[in-house]
């Protein structure tokens, strides 16, 4: 094959408070050739999530931190057009970590087969990737089941969408907040929630009362902060906390408060657990088959913000932050 051209994202300085367009960099490499073992990808569409901000800073977490001068990582969806190995073959469509770039060569061990082709292929960044499979093992985690009220924050965003269309397939009574009249729609019209509310027009624990006036027993947290306090002082005895995310501090300049009423976590023997997909990458199988059969089925809505061209990532990314996504946030390569 003729020389690949391929455009990506770079990071070239750590972002202090909210990102900006500077600490990125859009480059141009060369693709080196194909050698025995290797599979060559055409990236179709990547995702751009809330999480990939802490790894643009310094310093250790669960996942290494981004490198200066180096293409960022994220989800991403492609197509294969050349192959050195039997594990794959042109045409196949495979996801990956290697998103924020055109082009990219791997080794078989870096891919997963796509093998339904359920169209648009951005569904398995989104309700069927990695982000359904994040609200599926919150609710899985817990034990989440019949009967039980859930509030979710950040419940029109990616991973909050599907978590309470997957409660509410489980028999739940569901309650969302979202930070607009049209989100607040999207929850109650699309995704069958019972209760939604705008966090910007009242205060959080008034409405949270208001909404589930016997309280709550799962709180699935994607936001923290005042949310995750409303939650606190709503759990009924043996509550559970689903600590998914916690948006509202990822652009901290420095260490914020903790929920003043924390210790209801011991007056109610309330559970919180931390939760990290990856560690459940084990049963990516059941989680495929299983909401993927309600994909199928049209019981499950797959909603999205598509963005166009790789130029367009980093306002996406930022985009995240402002609250610019209903549902996933996803940028279109080709």
């Amino acid at each position: 094959m003729s020389p690949i051209t391929s455009r990506e994202i770079r990071l070239v300085s750590r972002p202090q408070g909210m990102p900006t367009e500077a600490n990125f960099d859009l480059a141009q490499t060369e693709v080196e050739p194909l050698q025995d073992g290797q599979v060559l990808v055409r990236n179709l569409y990547m995702s751009v999530d809330p999480y990939m901000r802490g790894r643009m800073n310094e310093g250790k977490s669960y996942v290494p931190p981004f490198e200066l001068g180096k293409p960022l990582e994220g989800g991403a969806v492609g197509e294969v057009i050349e192959s050195r190995t039997p594990a794959f073959n042109p045409g196949d469509i495979v996801t990956s970590s290697l998103g924020w770039r055109e082009y990219f060569i791997a080794s078989p061990e870096a891919l997963h087969l796509v093998k339904d082709n359920i169209q648009p292929l951005s569904v398995y960044l989104g309700t069927l990737g990695m982000t359904g499979m994040t609200a599926w093992a919150g609710l899985t985690m817990v034990e989440v089941k019949a009967g039980d009220a859930i509030f979710i924050s950040g419940a029109a965003g990616a991973v909050g969408s599907v978590a309470g269309q997957l409660a509410k397939l489980r028999g739940c009574r569901v309650i969302g907040t979202a930070g607009s009249t049209e989100k607040i729609r999207f929850l109650k019209e699309e995704c069958g929630f019972d209760e939604a509310f705008n966090y910007k027009t009242q205060p959080v624990l008034e409405q949270l009362q208001q909404a589930a006036p016997e309280g709550i027993d799962v709180y699935f947290d994607n936001v923290g902060g005042e949310m995750l306090e409303a939650a606190l002082a709503t759990l009924r005895v043996h509550g559970r906390i689903i600590a998914c995310g916690s948006i509202s501090a990822y652009n901290a300049t420095s260490p914020q408060p903790g929920p003043t009423n924390l210790f209801n976590v011991t007056t109610k023997r309330l559970t919180m657990k931390g939760l990290i997909v990856g560690d459940w990458l084990d049963r990516r199988n059941e989680f495929e088959q299983e909401v993927g059969d309600y994909f199928r089925a049209g019981q499950l809505k797959h909603e999205e913000t598509v963005v166009n061209g790789i130029e367009q990532a980093v306002g996406a990314f930022i985009g995240l932050f402002e609250g610019k996504n209903t549902g996933k946030m996803v940028v279109k390569l080709t």
